[in-house]
């Protein structure tokens, strides 16, 4: 007779350890149930405004994810308010200056091109200023601190627009640190997506919010080492809590196709559009180069740049192919 050898079974422990993660997973109706008795402030038409060319949001969605959401930021921002309280009260007469005024809550908001970050943050911004503890709530986005197209030339840059190489990281991560820091007046360059470069002249003020949100592909990214071999302060150093929206990089590329389809026949018709040559061939024509951008540029970028950074978030929303989020996983404190 054969003999069979078999493995011993894993004590509990051992099971425990191989379960062990440092996020809590949530289905999304595990989710959508934590945000109790939480009012739904916004209207179907609001959301309409809200959402970006392609996303299907709607109320449910919002209702869903986005609410709850809001109810845990606003514990945060509420927890981190009486972090402070105890702070100022160890510093004493030491801390007196800084006890007077807090600084910003920012969160940072993380993702692909095309899987629909720009909606989520826009939402967060719609929904955190209804309640009444934090109503001042302001949204930066990266793109104003790309490079100006005529520097990303010189330095051979175009084809790599939208890599951490691209923005001038440094003026980023001053613009956050100097919000941070409680500054009374805070600005930051303007982005057309339209021209597709930064408006000359032009600045974004943001004015000593209750809560900032920084969205943009690498927000996320860990600091440089400088020149002398030492870490700096990244950017993501200033969050109290980040976001990063997932997807399989195959739906993404079909929200991306599908938003170029979209922008082909609207904001790419204006006369001052950049990209206004590809409303002057072929559909396929335009969807070829469509292609050609996402899987030389965008998905590269995703792959090496954008992705590794989501063990670094907070909270990952998942998302499934129609666009409505799945899963989420919370890091455990």
């Amino acid at each position: 007779m054969a003999c069979v050898i078999t493995s011993p079974p894993r004590s509990a422990a051992a099971h425990r350890r191989a379960e062990a993660t440092p996020y809590v997973d949530l289905t999304r109706a595990e989710w959508s149930a934590l945000r109790e008795k939480t009012p739904l402030p916004l209207t179907a038409d609001e959301v309409e405004r809200l959402r970006g060319l392609g996303d299907v949001i709607d109320l449910d969605e919002v209702r869903d994810i986005y609410l709850p959401l809001s109810r845990l930021l606003n514990l945060y921002v509420g927890a981190t308010a009486n972090l402070r309280g105890a702070l100022n009260t160890f510093l004493g007469d030491v801390g007196q200056k800084s006890a007077q005024r807090g600084t910003p809550f920012v969160i940072g908001v993380a993702g692909s091109v095309a899987v629909g970050k720009s909606t989520v943050a826009r939402l967060l911004q719609a929904l955190l200023a209804r309640w009444p503890e934090h109503p001042r709530v302001e949204l930066v986005t990266t793109d104003g601190f790309l490079l100006p197209m005529k520097e990303l030339q010189a330095r051979g840059l175009m084809s790599r627009k939208g890599f951490p190489e691209s923005y001038d990281r440094r003026a980023l991560t001053r613009f956050v640190a100097d919000i941070k820091a409680g500054k009374d007046e805070v600005t930051a360059p303007v982005y057309s997506h339209l021209i597709y470069d930064i408006v000359p002249g032009r600045r974004l003020t943001v004015r000593r919010p209750d809560i900032l949100i920084v969205e943009g592909l690498n927000v996320l990214q860990p600091a440089l080492p400088g020149k002398d071999g030492r870490t700096r302060v990244g950017l993501a150093d200033y969050f109290d809590f980040s976001v990063y929206v997932d997807a399989r990089p195959e739906d993404i590329e079909a929200w991306y196709l599908n938003r170029f389809r979209k922008l082909r026949a609207t904001a790419f018709q204006d006369p001052s559009s950049y990209f206004r040559k590809y409303t002057q061939v072929s559909e396929e024509e335009a969807l070829d180069y469509a292609r050609t951008m996402w899987r030389t540029i965008n998905k590269v970028n995703l792959l090496e740049n954008v992705a590794p950074t989501r063990g670094r978030a907070t909270l990952v929303v998942r998302k499934g192919p129609d666009h409505k989020v799945q899963r989420l996983s919370l890091r455990k404190l």
